[in-house]
């Protein structure tokens, strides 16, 4: 196709996938219960294969051409990265640090619990055609599979926790330090697995090496070099277009150095948004780049897996089969994990049980991370289709398990008045008593 062409087709591309993010978004909200999110990842595996496809094959095809979507993706990656700027602008470090010990009990049980099942269940799949390259031994395989099952959904934990009212809050907060330990973790377990599959040791050494590099120095020092720009937009009454495009550069900087490194791009803005100065430097950067964000780009990164993932595959019975075993091996070790954790250092048993709802969601961050192994041929078709629906059924699960385990008694408490009555467009809350309890 023509760069032309190219231009032409993307932003057809765009307004079917925004207007069907939306649509699908609106009736799982509406009739489901279901964070505005979800439904949007429902819609983007709705416009591959596994309906549009099936329905109007020829359709689907001139409208997602293999040839186009190097574009698409590159503004998936955009989008997701985005995002998880804004999640680290509303993460609460204060929390976080009274939370440490909590949280890496959390995180290090909803790691181990999942890897031990994973290396139970691996030598059985691993026979399995479709499912591992052939090249991949059990020790890799267990590996990305124990990643993958034990990964949290980073981005969409920081959302459910605010649409039902939780920013800022010990349990919000808690749930938020354990999902950052917990995906940092299974990335530097991704890196292991991608250079002992043919990248060579210099990968995973690259990758482990240069994320704590960045770390130290962006939350180390961060706060200190990015003060002047907090002072500038408090005198100025907010982020003024000089601020944003220094915010954005650093951004832009940000994702790069962690794509470089062989991390994902995502923690560079994550990390970058935590040391952010809060205050009307955060709020207006939140006012300015997340509508845009949530609306337009990250449905691209939705649909970008999508089109990846071909239900029709797990009708088999024998794959079939094999999807029950690694949802049900997923829930136990996840949830179990982290409610038993929760509980031993000191959490009420509510409390520990919605901590295990929420930290059972994989929904974004399983979809990056099954989509590298996709496009490094470290899993095939079938398998990455199977993660998929593990992805989506946990992330549905997530908040009408978190209200029965957690939600209707703390409203009769009285403890969250607010719950489930939060704004239903953003990641963080816009009123200004939210952004006060947020900060």
């Amino acid at each position: 196709m023509t760069p032309a062409e190219l231009s032409v087709l993307f932003f057809l591309q765009l307004f079917v996938i925004v207007a069907v993010a939306r649509g699908v978004g609106w009736l799982a909200k509406r009739y489901l219960g279901q964070p505005q999110v979800v439904g949007e990842m429902i819609a983007g595996v709705l416009l591959g294969p596994s309906l549009f496809g099936l329905l109007a094959p020829d359709l689907q095809a001139a409208l997602f051409p293999k040839e186009a979507r190097g574009v698409l993706f590159v503004g998936a990656q955009l989008g997701v990265g985005l995002y998880m700027f804004l999640v680290g602008l509303g993460f609460d470090t204060d929390h976080f640090r009274l939370n440490m010990r909590s949280a890496g009990a959390v995180s290090l049980s909803g790691m181990a619990a999942p890897f031990l099942l994973a290396a139970l269940i691996t030598p059985w799949l691993i026979g399995a055609p479709g499912l591992f390259s052939p090249e991949l031994s059990a020790a890799q395989a267990t590996l990305f599979l124990g990643a993958c099952i034990s990964i949290t959904a980073f981005p969409m934990l920081a959302r459910i926790i605010h649409e039902r009212g939780l920013s800022g809050s010990p349990l919000g907060t808690l749930s938020l330090s354990a999902g950052a330990i917990d995906d940092a973790g299974a990335w530097t377990v991704l890196a292991i697995v991608l250079a002992t599959f043919g990248d060579g040791p210099g990968v995973a050494v690259k990758a482990i090496a240069g994320a704590l590099a960045f770390a130290v120095l962006v939350l180390g020092f961060g706060r200190r070099l990015l003060a002047p720009l907090g002072r500038r937009a408090e005198r100025d009454g907010g982020a003024r277009e000089g601020v944003l495009a220094i915010v954005l550069l650093l951004f832009l900087l940000s994702a790069f150095a962690m794509d470089w490194v062989g991390m994902h791009a995502v923690f560079g803005g994550f990390l970058l948004g935590t040391a952010m100065p809060r205050g009307a430097l955060t709020r207006d950067l939140r006012a300015k780049l997340e509508p845009f964000t949530v609306v337009l780009l990250l449905p691209m990164f939705f649909t970008f897996s999508g089109l990846n993932t071909q239900l029709s595959l797990v009708t088999d019975p024998a794959l079939f089969g094999i999807a029950l075993l690694i949802l049900g091996a997923s829930v136990l070790a996840k949830f179990g994990a982290c409610w038993a954790a929760a509980r031993l250092t000191g959490q009420d048993n509510p409390t520990a049980l919605g901590i295990g709802a929420l930290m059972n969601a994989r929904g974004l961050m399983e979809l990056i991370i099954i989509n590298i192994g996709l496009s490094r041929g470290i899993i095939g078709p079938a398998l990455f289709s199977i993660l998929v629906v593990m992805a989506i059924l946990t992330t549905l699960m997530a908040s009408p398990l978190f209200e029965l385990v957690y939600g209707r008694r703390a409203r009769e408490r009285g403890e969250l008045g607010a719950l489930g009555e939060a704004s239903s467009g953003g990641i963080w809350p816009n009123t200004v008593a939210d952004q006060g309890r947020t900060r």
